[in-house]
């Protein structure tokens, strides 16, 4: 599995998450991903029920998973928001 995101990947699904998802008190969700910032907006957080990539200082991203084929969806997901909103 490629474990490679570009920084502006990420950035782009997360405002099309903001900009087309339906907002909530934790922030917006679209397509079943969860998209929010901390207390100060410097980490970016995208979450679904398996996996939670957060993406902050220096364009550095860590992701929080238990099984290697749970990211290998969640990126799948994050394709399919990019690609159609």
């Amino acid at each position: 599995m490629k474990n490679e995101l570009d920084s502006r990947f990420i950035l782009s699904v997360f405002e099309k998450i903001k900009t087309h998802g339906k907002e909530d008190q934790e922030g917006h969700i679209l397509e079943g991903v969860r998209a929010y910032t901390d207390f100060d907006g410097y980490t970016l957080f995208l979450q679904d029920a398996s996996v939670l990539l957060s993406f902050g200082f220096h364009n550095q991203y860590h992701f929080q998973y238990e099984k290697a084929e749970q990211v290998e969806q969640f990126e799948k997901k994050l394709q399919h928001i990019h690609a159609n909103y």
